[in-house]
């Protein structure tokens, strides 16, 4: 009989055990992304411990592929990192959308991010959060500067920058009226696209003051007047903005460049409840509010506006209206070569005279 009771608590230490771990929620995300008063505020409601790994794009592939999509039961990847990856080596599991309160959040992200990341017909990502580049104008100085085609504009000639990078050349070519996203299928004519964004900026070079390499440079040709007319950060708009009145981001007319991060939940999860709500916790206005008004990213959740601190509510709301966020052209994944195409047009523009 002793031998009985002594089994029996053994089996109930190892079935104690399990419910603790299925209570347990694995986080892998960006630094910033889980503010500890959020997490503790989840870990009350819901009685689930959160065990947050900071990672970056990179190493959540690598850690993730390394697994086969164990270890963890949800990860923050950003949209354009999700689908090439999963095509290859299926780390994620297909998204459950019933599972989703995607009432709560901006529609035309949710569509984007569900694009973004398919594969076979199947979405892996939810929208978390986002950021762009735009333009950042001294109004004062170039009170008509309003969209990308700006960078090439005679009338700002010697106080414009820009940073020659691959987003300077989506930019432009949305600039000159064309989609460079909708020819990520199409090698041949991208490479043609290309060709005449290159001849754009290197016959509107001698308009250039230079070229900004660093968010420092970015605010400090802007704040000495050097430059009236940039691309540059959300963020390094509104930071200017705050010091000067006549300096904001704007977000281009035919479209800012958008980054989203998402949620994505891992092939070997193992509390799959626990990440779905975690994703809809987060998403609610007043937490999404509070992430935003933390870390100063832009949130999927649609009516977490009324909760923002008025600072950021008011750059939010200067720079971007509805028709502004549902033009925001958002990063698809870059298919394989087009970045060596890029690359030589950069080093042209770089090197011409």
């Amino acid at each position: 009989m002793k031998k009985i009771v002594l089994v029996s608590a053994a089996a109930l230490m190892l079935t104690s055990g399990a419910l603790m771990a299925q209570e347990t929620l694995r986080l892998l995300t960006w630094k910033g992304y889980a503010p500890k008063a959020l997490v503790e505020k989840f870990e009350k409601q819901t009685g689930i411990k959160v065990k947050i790994t900071y990672s970056n794009n990179e190493e959540m592939i690598a850690k993730l592929r390394a697994t086969r999509g164990g270890g963890f039961d949800l990860a923050q990847p950003s949209q354009d990192r999700i689908s090439f990856v999963q095509k290859e080596f299926p780390i994620y599991k297909k998204i459950d959308f019933t599972k989703v309160n995607t009432g709560q959040l901006i529609t035309s992200m949710v569509d984007a991010v569900k694009k973004n990341s398919a594969v076979n017909g199947n979405a892996y990502a939810v929208p978390f959060c986002y950021g762009t580049t735009g333009m950042i104008v001294n109004k004062k100085y170039a009170p008509n500067a309003n969209d990308w085609s700006d960078l090439w504009n005679p009338e700002y000639a010697g106080k414009i920058s820009y940073r020659l990078k691959r987003p300077l050349l989506i930019a432009t070519a949305f600039g000159m009226g064309e989609d460079p996203f909708a020819l990520y299928g199409d090698k041949k004519a991208y490479r043609e696209l290309m060709k005449r964004v290159e001849k754009k900026l290197i016959d509107n070079k001698k308009l250039v003051k230079t070229y900004w390499t660093s968010g420092d440079m970015q605010v400090a040709l802007m704040k000495s007047g050097d430059v009236y007319v940039e691309s540059g950060w959300d963020g390094k708009g509104w930071s200017l903005h705050k010091d000067n009145a006549d300096i904001d981001f704007i977000a281009p007319k035919s479209g800012a460049l958008g980054w989203i991060d998402t949620f994505a939940i891992p092939a070997k999860a193992k509390n799959i409840d626990a990440a779905y709500k975690w994703i809809n916790f987060m998403l609610e206005p007043k937490n999404a509010a509070f992430f935003t008004n933390d870390q100063g990213y832009g949130t999927a959740s649609k009516d977490a506006g009324e909760y923002l601190n008025q600072e950021i509510k008011d750059n939010f709301s200067r720079s971007f209206s509805k028709a502004d966020i549902d033009n925001i052209k958002w990063h698809p994944p870059v298919p394989a070569g087009f970045e060596k195409i890029e690359a030589k047009v950069l080093d042209r523009i770089k090197a011409a005279k």
